[in-house]
C-alpha cells in the first residue's frame, strides 16, 4: 500500500471515529440531562409554565382551576402535619386528616413532580365522606420532605413501608388500612405490596402506575422524545440510577412485587393515558398474585379516570373497601 493511500485510509477512520465518538458524547449528554430531569430534585424553570401551559383551552382548562380551587381549599382544613425518618435517614413528611366515625385510613401517594394536595384534590371530600382518615404523604425528593433524587417507587417503597410502620405504632390510627396511589404514586404502593406489611393492611389502590422505572423512561424516550433507549442510551440510564439511588436497579419492577402480594388490589387506569400506557396497568395486573380488580375508564387521559366516570370510580371503590 503505498503512502497516500494509507494516509487516506488513516484520515477516513479518524474521521470515522471522530464522528462516532462526538455521537456518543452527545448520546451520553441527552441521556444524563433526560435522567436529572426524571430523577432529580430541582424542577427545571420552564417546568411549572409546561404545565399550565399543557392545560390548552375549553374543558381541561376548567379542570385545571377546579383542581387548584380544591388542592387550595384541602391544604388549608385542619390536619396534623407528622414527620418520619426514611430508611437511609431522609426527612418525610405527611399530613393527616381524621373524620368523625372513620372506618378506616387511607395512605396516599402522589405522583411525579406534583404534590399531595394536587393529585388527592379532586377526590378526597369523597374519602372523608365515607370514613376514611388519610394520611396524604409527601414524597422524597418533592416539596416539603428532603431527600436530592425521585426513586420512582425503587426507593419510595421502603418509604411506604416506614409510613405504615408509623401509623401501626400510633394508638389512635383506624384499621383497616389501605394504600393508595396516582401515576409515580400507583408505582409505590404497588412495588410496597412485595414487603413485609402487617395484616393491618387490607388493600391497595393504584390509579394509572408504570410497571418500572426504566419501562417507563424508555416510554417516554422513544414515544414522547422519539429518541432510541437501547444500548448505549439504556446502559448510561442504569449506571446513572445506581449511582444516585443508592444502588437501585432501575429495572427492577411493580411486577416483579406483585408475584408476592398477598392483599388485594384495585387497578385504575385511564384507556387514552398519554403518559403511562394503560398497557403498563394490563402487565401489572396480570402479575398480581392476589386477588384483584380492574377499572379502565375509556377517554381518559393520565389521572383523570376519576374525573372522567367519577360515579363508577366510586362505586368500585366502595366495593372495594366492602
Amino acid at each position: 500500500m503505498n503512502e497516500k493511500k494509507r494516509n487516506a485510509i488513516l484520515a477516513a477512520v479518524a474521521s470515522v471515529s471522530t464522528a462516532v465518538c462526538g455521537a456518543t458524547a452527545i448520546s451520553y449528554a441527552v441521556t444524563r440531562m433526560m435522567l436529572s430531569f426524571a430523577i432529580d430534585r430541582k424542577d427545571p424553570p420552564q417546568f411549572e409554565k409546561r404545565r399550565d401551559a399543557m392545560a390548552g383551552s375549553g374543558k381541561l382548562r376548567q379542570i385545571f382551576a377546579e383542581q387548584r380551587e380544591n388542592s387550595e381549599k384541602l391544604a388549608s382544613l385542619p390536619h396534623e402535619t407528622v414527620e418520619i425518618e426514611g430508611f437511609d435517614g431522609v426527612r418525610l413528611i405527611g399530613h393527616y386528616f381524621r373524620v368523625d366515625d372513620a372506618k378506616r385510613t387511607v395512605v396516599a401517594f402522589h405522583g411525579w413532580r406534583s404534590a399531595w394536595s394536587r393529585d388527592f384534590s379532586m377526590i378526597y371530600d369523597f374519602w372523608f365522606k365515607n370514613g376514611c382518615n388519610v394520611l396524604f404523604v409527601e414524597q422524597r425528593g418533592q416539596k416539603g420532605s428532603s431527600g436530592e433524587y425521585m426513586g420512582f417507587g425503587l426507593l419510595e417503597r421502603f418509604d411506604c413501608q416506614g409510613w405504615v410502620n408509623y401509623l401501626t405504632a400510633r394508638n389512635d390510627t383506624v384499621t383497616p388500612l389501605y394504600l393508595a396511589g396516582v401515576s409515580m404514586g400507583a408505582a409505590t404502593v404497588l412495588m410496597a405490596s412485595g414487603l413485609n406489611l402487617p395484616d393491618c393492611v387490607h388493600g391497595i389502590l393504584a390509579d394509572c402506575g408504570f410497571t418500572s422505572p426504566y419501562a417507563i423512561w424508555k416510554y417516554v424516550s422513544e414515544k414522547n422524545l422519539h429518541l432510541p433507549f437501547t444500548g448505549f442510551r439504556a446502559k448510561v440510564a442504569s449506571d446513572i440510577c445506581r449511582r444516585k439511588l443508592n444502588n437501585s436497579d432501575s429495572r427492577y419492577s411493580a411486577e416483579d412485587a406483585l408475584r408476592f402480594c398477598r392483599v388485594p388490589v384495585l387497578f385504575a387506569h385511564g384507556a387514552a393515558d398519554k403518559f403511562v400506557p394503560v398497557t403498563m396497568t394490563y402487565q401489572n395486573y396480570l402479575a398480581c398474585a392476589s386477588e384483584k380488580r380492574l377499572l379502565i375508564v375509556p377517554g381518559a387521559d393520565h389521572g383523570m379516570s376519576y374525573l372522567v366516570e367519577r360515579e363508577r370510580y366510586e362505586k368500585e371503590v366502595l366495593d372495594f373497601f366492602a
